[in-house]
């Protein structure tokens, strides 16, 4: 029967100890290196867990302030390419007044070019309504639905709101994410007030037997339709002008997560080759340990008898 003394226990004891606490850094290491992360909890580092917490709140933030910059950056965007069409189409309608100013062009031609300015005009509505990234009317302001309808006698109204809604960038920032209809497509021709679409209709009806001059009605449209495209212009002015700003908010945004990023590797990341090479010294430690517990355990006195 063998004896095992208090002193033995003991040292059993404090030896599987100090194996097993050089076992938990080193379990507590390979963790660190698999996740990146130093801190398991907390209360490993109080004052840097407060840090990183308050970082990952930032980021979320960040990412909401993101997504609305993009929102706005797709929305003008839109906007942008209609504004474009919508030109297109002014100046497709300034071409056929020209032509029908002309003395040698006869009542069947005016009333072809009176049918195309018709056309124009519904596509011109169609553009304005056209959705955003909400499924709304571009030019419609905060209103859902249609910008323009088209009611008795083709009369065309803006049935939108009369201010776009803004979108928040973060950081008290925010960008009016649009245009509404009036700030694109109405204008004053010959000092009175009116919009894109009246315009055509009164020069498309003036075509067709309106006007006792329907030459003399079209060069005078000329200047009007004019008119209308500075409006335009200024229009897509004020949308590139707000673009260009968001590219700057989208550029500082990207700079500031790079910056949460790296303060975040700072606080609570880990030094890889410090690291590693802590973990090696416990592991040869460890060995060693291990290696010298078998050698002890396994001498007895009877050994040196």
């Amino acid at each position: 029967m063998t004896a095992i003394t208090n002193s033995t226990l003991a040292f059993y004891r404090r030896t599987t100890s100090k194996m097993g606490d050089l076992r938990g850094q080193a379990e507590a290491l390979q963790q660190q290196l698999s996740t990146g992360q130093r801190l398991t909890r907390s209360s490993d580092d109080p004052v840097a867990a407060s840090r990183l917490r308050s970082l990952d709140r930032a980021d979320r933030l960040g990412a909401i302030d993101a997504s609305n910059a993009n929102r706005a950056a797709q929305d003008l965007g839109l906007v942008s390419s209609a504004l474009e069409s919508m030109g297109a189409d002014i100046i497709r309608a300034r071409e056929l007044a020209l032509w029908a100013a002309s003395d040698t062009v006869g009542a069947s031609e005016r009333a072809s070019i009176a049918a195309e300015l018709d056309q124009l005009r519904l596509r011109l509505m169609a553009t304005a309504n056209s959705p955003d990234t909400s499924g709304n009317a571009l030019f419609g302001g905060e209103a859902s639905g249609k910008a323009y309808e088209m009611g008795a006698g083709g009369v065309i109204s803006y049935i939108g709101s009369p201010a776009s809604g803004t979108i928040d960038l973060g950081q008290g920032q925010a960008i009016t994410r649009g245009l509404t209809g009036p700030e694109v497509l109405n204008f004053t021709a010959a000092g009175a007030p009116t919009d894109i679409f009246a315009f055509l209709a009164t020069l498309s009806t003036a075509l067709t037997g309106g006007s006792p001059d329907p030459a003399g009605a079209a060069r005078d449209a000329m200047a009007g339709l004019d008119d209308a495209l500075d409006t335009l212009t200024r229009s897509q002015t004020v949308v590139g002008t707000r673009l260009a700003w968001i590219e700057v908010i989208q550029d500082r945004q990207v700079d500031q997560a790079v910056s949460r990023a790296t303060q975040k590797a700072d606080t609570g990341g880990v030094d890889l080759a410090g690291t590693i090479a802590q973990m090696q010294q416990l592991l040869t430690v460890l060995e060693a340990s291990q290696a010298g517990f078998t050698r002890l355990a396994g001498l007895s006195l009877f050994d040196r008898i």
